[in-house]
Parts: C-alpha cells; structure tokens; sequence
C-alpha cells in the first residue's frame, strides 16, 4: 500500500509539471501572436486595409513548387507571394532566405533581427504574403514559402530581383551658355517615381535659390525633374548634379561666358580640367623616364653606326 501511494504521488506531480509547461508554452505564443498583430498596426496594416493593399501585391498562380520572379527598385517595398489554398489555414507557413538558410518568419512571428520583414496574413486567408521595406541589393536572391503538413512539406519559391535606377540629364555633358541667357536642364529617372529630387551645383544644393526654379512631375514610369536659372551669371558656372534617392546621380558640366567671349568659356573649361591634365602628363613623363637610360643607349649606337661601319655589322 506504501509503495502504492509513492507511485499515484509520483504520476501527480508529473502530470502537474507537463500541464505547466505546456500552459506555459501556449501563453508564450499567444503573448508572440499578439505581440506581432500589434507590431503590423503600428506599422499601418490592419484586416480592414488588407482591401486597400492587394492592388500592389502580385498576381500570380501559386502551386506546389511554384518559381515567382518580383523585381523592384532599392528602396522601395517588396511584397513576395505565399499561398496555399485550403491547406495554409491548418498548418504553420514559414520562410526562409536561401542564400544563408536563415529561417525569417514562422506563422506571424518574425524570427529575424531585421525589422524590415513583415509577414502580411489576414485571418482565415490562405495568404502569408512576406513583406521587405527598403529594398537593398543585398536582397537579391531566392526565398522559399514553406507548409508543414503530416505528409511532408510543401515549397513555394520567389527570386527576388533588385534594380537601381539610373538618372540621366538630357543633352550634351559640357553646356556652354552666355550670360544672361536660360539655362533649362532636365533629369529624366526611368522605371522610377522618387518622391523628390536634388539638385547640386559642385556641394552645395540649390534646391531652395531664388534665382532657380526645380519642377518634378511623374508620367507613367518616368520622372522629370526639370532646373530653371533665369538671366545667367557667371557665377552659374560648374558641375550640376540630379540626386534623387536610391537611383544612380547625373551630371553635366555647364560653363557660362560673357557674350561673345568664347576664350573664357574655354579657358575655364582647361581650368576645370586642369588637374586631371596634369596627372596625366605626371603619369607620361614618370614612364619617360623610366626608359629614358634606353633611349641613350639606342641613340649612342646609332651615331656609332654612322661613324663606324663595322659597329654595326652584327645589324647586317
């Protein structure tokens, strides 16, 4: 009867440790769940504007094994597509960047560092959209959608492809104007729709001048940003930039003369270019006169050829 009673007290306290710990580990996850519901409010998304969202997310047909190709600029959002039609409601979805292995997201909870991924998932949906802020090109790879179920795993594969766009001014590098005249220079941005653009002369931005007017519009994928300097000065002169962000910049070079004087405008263009003119010369005469001991002793043999024939039989 006594050792009866040990073991009934024995199976007791077993039973109460694993029902806390598995009460535990269900608080742990609601406290994760919630956590994560409560960080994609914050950040603007909501069940209610999963509507408003879905005309950026893509359209495609997604199945077992499905290969999804998304191409975006840096900086901008990328939103890689997971579904699993009556399946992903019952079992857990996780993804998982394939150039490192490292596993970003299981369910809802993010199990990264970097607060950029999001998992977009409204309630009894078959979506587990994976969301990226501020695309880099560190981005550039695949990742793969995964769904455990009892019978093995299901894969979805997306390869993402990250650009950056490249600005290009209209017209000629080197501009020459007169004083008084208008300078219009225009930066074009393809497959691109920056919120702003900067504008530079040499370092500092000019932008905010009175003396120059900055218009930016978008048509469709490409973005004109268009600076204006009225009545020309000399002091107008110099290297103009086009900056808008996360796209490649774009420069020219405009050089304003007084009217008529064509020789100013070119000796500031030689003045511009000066230093690099003369790291080329460096660079010329350093080879020159590394060869310059060869150079006098092929010249000394050549005077010995002239004076003495027989110098120069081992030439016949």
């Amino acid at each position: 009867m006594v050792a009866s009673g040990w073991w009934w007290r024995l199976v007791a306290t077993v039973g109460v440790f694993v029902f806390l710990v598995l009460g535990l580990t269900t608080a742990r996850h609601q406290r994760r769940h919630f956590r994560a519901q409560e960080r994609l409010t914050s950040e603007g998304y909501h069940e209610e504007g999963w509507e408003e969202l879905q005309h950026v997310l893509p359209q495609v047909n997604l199945e077992n094994y499905t290969v999804t190709d998304i191409k975006v600029n840096t900086g901008d959002v990328a939103y890689l597509p997971c579904r699993f039609p009556q399946l992903s409601t019952l079992h857990q979805v996780s993804w998982i960047r394939r150039r490192d292995w490292n596993i970003l997201t299981t369910g809802v909870s993010t199990y990264t560092s970097d607060r950029r991924f999001n998992v977009l998932h409204p309630q009894t949906t078959d979506d587990w959209t994976l969301q990226l802020k501020r695309v880099d090109k560190k981005d550039n790879g695949t990742y793969e959608c995964q769904m455990y179920t009892g019978t093995g795993v299901l894969s979805q594969f997306v390869n993402l492809y990250v650009s950056t766009p490249q600005a290009a001014i209209l017209g000629p590098r080197e501009l020459y104007v007169e004083e008084g005249d208008t300078i219009t220079l225009i930066c074009v941005i393809q497959q691109s729709k920056p919120p702003f653009v900067f504008w530079y002369l040499g370092e500092s931005m000019v932008n905010y001048n009175a003396r120059l007017k900055v218009e930016t519009m978008v048509e469709g994928e490409r973005t004109h940003s268009t600076l204006t300097i009225h009545e020309a000065q000399n002091k107008d002169s110099g290297n103009y930039t086009c900056i808008p962000p996360n796209v490649t910049p774009a420069h020219v070079l405009v050089f304003v003369s007084q009217r008529g004087d064509t020789v100013a405008a070119v000796q500031r263009r030689g003045h511009i270019s000066a230093a690099s003119t003369c790291s080329t010369l460096s660079s010329v005469f350093t080879s020159s006169s590394l060869l310059l001991p060869f150079y006098i002793r092929l010249v000394l043999v050549a005077l010995s050829c002239l004076i003495y024939t027989h110098h120069c039989l081992p030439f016949r």
